[in-house]
């Protein structure tokens, strides 16, 4: 059996990262592990709408931060320069990351995971295990269902409509 060294790829698999290159991993001074990615060539300089390529239009407001799913106890940042570009559709707008949905302040594994326990857990639970207010939950649902609903037609197929009731009052009709 081949060892293969364990470095930056590690980080991109235990991340969820795709298209993505991770330039460093530091510990910041309130000791959170901070990932310094970039998009791969291909997927930079790209309309988050559209995802069409677009000339650039400045550096935007410097390195930003999104917030990933936390590794064991320890908070998880990705780390990267967030330039803006001129879309001919869209204007000026923040290019599109690989690891984040637009308007995001969060990674993408990390809105999916709070998506998911949405469903399946407690408000507190939530709130405590993510270290996230329960309005940003609410938030980040909407993200997601946004981009689920984007992927899907969810009345392809539809061929009928049913009807239970009819309810007649004064002055309406239903």
């Amino acid at each position: 059996m081949r060892k293969r060294s364990v470095g930056v790829r590690a980080w991109a698999r235990m991340l969820g990262l795709e298209k993505t290159v991770v330039e460093a991993v530091e510990l910041d001074e309130h000791d959170a592990i901070v990932v310094a990615v970039r998009p791969r060539h291909g997927q930079r300089d790209r309309c988050p709408h559209c995802r069409r390529r677009c000339p650039g239009y400045d550096l935007g407001e410097g390195r930003r931060r999104w917030r990933a799913v936390d590794l064991g106890t320890t908070v998880c940042y990705l780390e990267a320069d967030a330039p803006r570009v001129e879309c001919k559709q869209h204007g000026v707008v923040v290019a599109a990351v690989p690891w984040a949905r637009h308007g995001a302040w969060f990674t993408r594994s990390f809105e999916d995971t709070v998506a998911w326990l949405t469903v399946n857990t407690s408000k507190t639970a939530i709130c405590h295990l993510l270290r996230v207010a329960w309005r940003t939950v609410g938030r980040i649902c909407e993200r997601v269902a946004a981009d689920a609903e984007q992927r899907r037609d969810l009345l392809a197929g539809l061929t009928k409509l049913g009807f239970d009731e009819i309810a007649i009052r004064k002055g309406h009709r239903y």
